[in-house]
């Protein structure tokens, strides 16, 4: 697993969803602060509406270029065999011949993704799952929620 490959995807998928909400949130903007939006009468809420639908857009995008940014500055850990899953590191667990990889990534977890073929989801050290597998090595098992109780999945792999 080319855990280079997985960041710059993350850092693709985050730009573009960067991109898209910087310029819905001047959109929304706009709309608050056009002659249209002025209010007709001391009900009339629509340039409000619009404000408040910038600011949180605005903070999005925010928090979208923070998660960029660390992004760019995580250090992608070399694993050693009998390494420990850590941040950084991409993780195979799998459970009645099923494998399924996972990427260790400090924010914008549920991102799915698509290298060497492989699907990838990232999750971050405060979803469950994540927090299950900090710290865990090859042969390890982990609970793994599912419906009617647990199951155990086995890490088979880390990158």
């Amino acid at each position: 697993m080319n855990k280079p490959a997985i960041r710059d995807q993350i850092l693709s998928q985050l730009r573009q969803e960067l991109a898209l909400q910087t310029r819905a949130a001047q959109l929304s903007r706009e709309e608050a602060i056009s002659e249209e939006s002025r209010p007709e009468n001391q009900y009339d809420m629509h340039s409000q509406e619009a404000a408040y639908l910038a600011e949180g857009q605005a903070r999005l995008a925010a928090e979208i270029a923070s998660n960029i940014a660390l992004y760019e500055t995580l250090t992608l850990p070399e694993t050693p065999p009998g390494g420990l899953v850590t941040l950084g590191t991409a993780v195979a667990v799998e459970n009645a011949g099923q494998r399924t990889w996972y990427f260790i990534g400090p924010r914008a977890g549920g991102l799915e993704l698509q290298v060497e073929n492989v699907p990838v989801l990232v999750l971050t050290p405060q979803s469950p799952l994540g927090r299950e597998l900090l710290g865990k090595s090859v042969g390890d098992s982990v609970p793994v929620r599912m419906r009617g109780g647990f199951v155990l999945h086995h890490v088979v792999e880390i990158v």
